[in-house]
């Protein structure tokens, strides 16, 4: 007889996506999407996506300070539109390039033909924060882009003591927050964000498929009249068209809404702090089991996120990333290879609908593997 859940359906089969996103989501979550087809210019659904922009708001800063944007898109597209949208013609941006993430953000500007300049730093030792005010103290760059949380390796760089120092000299901050919110508690106008990109896919636990940049106030009025570089991906335009329509001004992945309204509720009732406390709870147990093994972690542990870690692979021809993903695999987990070229690692998430008693039981698959073939007694 199937498992059925509280309200009747049956239990969805579970897969323990230890890849870093999309993430894990509840059944509830994966329910949320069976609803009754809604033309997404009906009123009931733009009071739907009101109230998913103004809870996302209330993450991310304190009543009334906040703008969230919605865009159907990957975290990728929410940087898009922040670097496309953020920056007039009169500005130089300074990016911080110290992952594939960061790397990222200067492919968007190069695309745009932009005036930047990047400071690329290692993708698994700490920023170094004095080389990085330096760079900007010379008085020629408006704007600063960086990620928060570098999804490639796990490291967690200093951004609000950077984007502090940003504003102390009048810079503006664009900040990839895309595996960072939700987990890690972030308050824009304490930590110095100006424009914030994330995605429901992450730590919010949703679906994939929405993109969104959270905006203060008073830096997203100053884009009014920035080129629109973008027809799809305008921040200004999509921002006043939902103001005076209560829509999106293209059609907006409405099931992937439904289950974003379901996570925003989820994490409501689990806390911020509450999950990422979770969240750290898998992340120790993962690290015991890395040093049971033998291994060797790709970032330091006291600048890791305790979100993602970069294992390095251990050095012998019996190793097989592929042996290692399929018996996962088989026993309900997804792992993923490394990104940091130069490096190699696998990576292990501990982000999503992941209880400490799953993160163990993987751990012992890991450890079983890892003494077949040598690694570890």
């Amino acid at each position: 007889m199937t498992d059925l859940l509280p309200n009747g359906l049956p239990k969805v089969k579970r897969e323990v996506l230890l890849n870093p996103g999309p993430a894990t989501t509840t059944d509830s979550v994966k329910y949320a999407q069976v609803c009754p087809d809604i033309c997404p210019r009906e009123k009931e659904f733009g009071e739907t996506m009101k109230w998913i922009c103004s809870e996302l708001s209330l993450m991310a800063g304190k009543p009334g300070t906040v703008e969230t944007v919605l865009f159907g898109g990957s975290g990728t597209a929410a940087d898009e539109v922040m670097i496309s949208s953020c920056v007039p013609d009169s500005g130089k941006l300074l990016i911080i390039d110290n992952g594939a993430y960061g790397d990222r953000f200067a492919k968007i500007a190069a695309v745009y033909k932009l005036n930047f300049e990047v400071l690329k730093s290692s993708g698994y030792k700490q920023l170094d924060i004095s080389a990085v005010k330096a760079k900007l103290h010379d008085g020629k760059f408006t704007h600063l882009a960086m990620v928060y949380h570098e999804t490639t390796t796990g490291l967690l760089n200093p951004a609000p003591e950077i984007c502090r120092f940003c504003h102390e000299h009048g810079i503006v901050t664009i900040i990839d927050a895309v595996s960072a919110f939700a987990a890690i508690p972030i308050d824009m106008d304490r930590d110095c964000f100006d424009f914030m990109a994330s995605t429901s896919n992450k730590n919010i636990q949703g679906m994939a498929g929405v993109g969104f940049v959270f905006c203060r106030k008073d830096a997203l009025a100053k884009t009014a009249n920035y080129p629109m570089r973008n027809y799809y991906l305008n921040l200004w335009d999509q921002h006043t068209w939902f103001q005076k329509t209560g829509q999106t001004r293209f059609t907006p992945p409405v099931q992937s809404l439904y289950a974003l309204k379901q996570a925003i509720i989820e994490t409501k009732q689990e806390g911020i702090e509450n999950r990422y406390k979770r969240y750290a709870d898998c992340w120790n147990i993962l690290v015991q089991a890395v040093k049971n093994c033998g291994l060797d972690m790709l970032v330091p542990q006291e600048i890791q996120s305790k979100l993602i870690t970069a294992i390095i692979e251990p050095e012998t021809s019996k190793y097989s990333f592929d042996t290692l993903h399929d018996l996962a695999r088989e026993n309900g987990f997804t792992i993923y290879p490394g990104k940091l070229s130069g490096a190699n690692t696998f990576r292990i998430a501990n982000i999503g609908d992941i209880q400490p008693e799953e993160m163990k039981t993987f751990c012992e698959l890991m450890e079983k593997y890892m003494r077949s073939i040598g690694v570890c007694s």
